[in-house]
């Protein structure tokens, strides 16, 4: 029988939690969720549980329950803050768990982000990454670069709306493939900080990009060192067979959404086909699959909770992910039989903060440690050897030492 390796564990932070009625729950701080001391306080719990990395959701449009645009509902949670500017806050009050906040790729500028991105992986030491995310359509009408279209589930019949939908999956490729060659745009020694000789820098080891593609014409170089990590590692959320094609081209993370193990197969062996075809074969990509969790003592009282929480909200809740509802024994089971099923990792969605939060931190990890599935204790700051990747070589420095 193989032996699997222990798990890796992620938390999506999003607001009050994943359910709309969250912010409304007695633990719920639904007053301070736009306060560093709040974002702080879920980022330390994380770590106090040993957790991989933190991501933190974002977008360039309002929450909504709809998927067209803003609805008229004033019960659930509207706003938040940027979500790099929140990891760049909280970095210097943690140490280890990696900070993974969500930078839109569309209608931003890859050198922007490149930037923003280093920075991070600076006053983290090594800790950043990046969830690229594609805009919806809707969110076009805050820009007015792009014409404002309808790009709901029955338009997606239409070719014009499939390659259109196509064609901004090949742009955010094109986005990532900028960022990275902007950072290994410096290579690591370029620094020299020789006060004798007066020189700072290097200049021969600076190096122009020169990316000319369809959506982007990128010269560089980039005005802010490569990043402690060389590369901090890029995820991706996917659902279907684009975003797969996205991810296995372009990201080193890539959650996923099965609704059982015979699915995790299923998507596991298309993600390794797309990554066969982009000739990545080679390269390392974790699959994580997401779950959102309503965690307790018992199933019982988790399913009574949802039911109370759908009753606040006037509706059921319903997610892109698999919905849990039951006791951290239950969602280790679960999690176990994924892994076997080909996923490397998890990105859970607490259902309410701090509540489900801590569930995972302190119900869940140490069912996953008694078992021997999740670690004691960090055994790497840098979230990339944290997850497995080697030491990211600087493209340019290598065609240097080839010439």
């Amino acid at each position: 029988m193989t032996t699997l390796p222990p798990l890796h564990l992620a938390v999506a932070l999003d607001g009050a939690g994943w359910h709309p009625a969250a912010w409304r729950e007695t633990s719920a701080r639904a007053t301070e969720l736009f306060s560093a001391r709040y974002w702080a306080d879920l980022v330390m719990e994380a770590e106090r549980g040993r957790l991989d990395f933190v991501t933190i959701e974002d977008s360039f449009g309002l929450q909504s329950s709809g998927l067209d645009g803003p609805d008229g509902r004033t019960d659930q949670v509207r706003g938040r803050l940027d979500a790099v500017l929140i990891a760049a806050r909280v970095a210097p009050v943690t140490r280890h768990v990696g900070l993974v906040p969500t930078a839109t790729v569309t209608h931003t500028e890859p050198f922007h982000i490149s930037k923003a991105l280093a920075t991070l992986d600076y006053v983290s030491a090594g800790r950043a990454g990046w969830r690229a995310q594609l805009s919806r359509p809707y969110e076009n009408r805050h820009f007015g670069r792009r014409p404002d279209v309808k790009c709901g589930v029955e338009e997606l019949q239409y070719p014009e709306v499939q390659a259109a939908v196509s064609a901004r999956f090949e742009e955010a490729g094109d986005f990532v493939e900028v960022v990275r060659r902007l950072w290994d745009s410096w290579e690591d020694d370029a620094e020299i900080r020789d006060v004798a000789t007066g020189r700072f820098i290097d200049r021969t080891k600076l190096h122009y990009i020169d990316f000319h593609g369809r959506w982007f014409d990128v010269k560089g170089p980039s005005i802010t060192p490569r990043p402690p990590q060389g590369q901090p590692l890029v995820m991706a959320l996917a659902h279907a067979s684009l975003a797969y094609r996205f991810a296995a081209r372009s990201a080193d993370v890539v959650y996923v959404t099965p609704a059982d193990a015979q699915r995790a197969t299923t998507i596991v062996s298309e993600v390794r086909a797309e990554q066969n075809a982009a000739g990545r074969v080679q390269d390392r990509l974790h699959v994580f699959g997401d779950l959102t969790v309503f965690l307790d003592e018992t199933a019982l009282k988790a399913r009574d909770r949802r039911s109370r929480l759908n009753d606040l909200s006037r509706s059921e809740y319903r997610s892109d992910a698999f919905v849990y509802a039951g006791n951290p024994a239950g969602l280790a089971d679960l999690l176990v039989d994924w892994q076997v099923a080909g996923l490397s990792g998890f990105r859970l969605r607490p259902a309410a903060i701090p509540h489900d939060l801590e569930a995972v931190t302190r119900g869940l990890v140490p069912e996953l440690q008694s078992r021997g599935r999740f670690r004691h204790d960090y055994q790497a700051d840098n979230l990339r050897s944290r997850l497995g990747f080697p030491e990211a070589s600087n493209r340019y420095a290598a065609i240097d030492a080839a010439d």
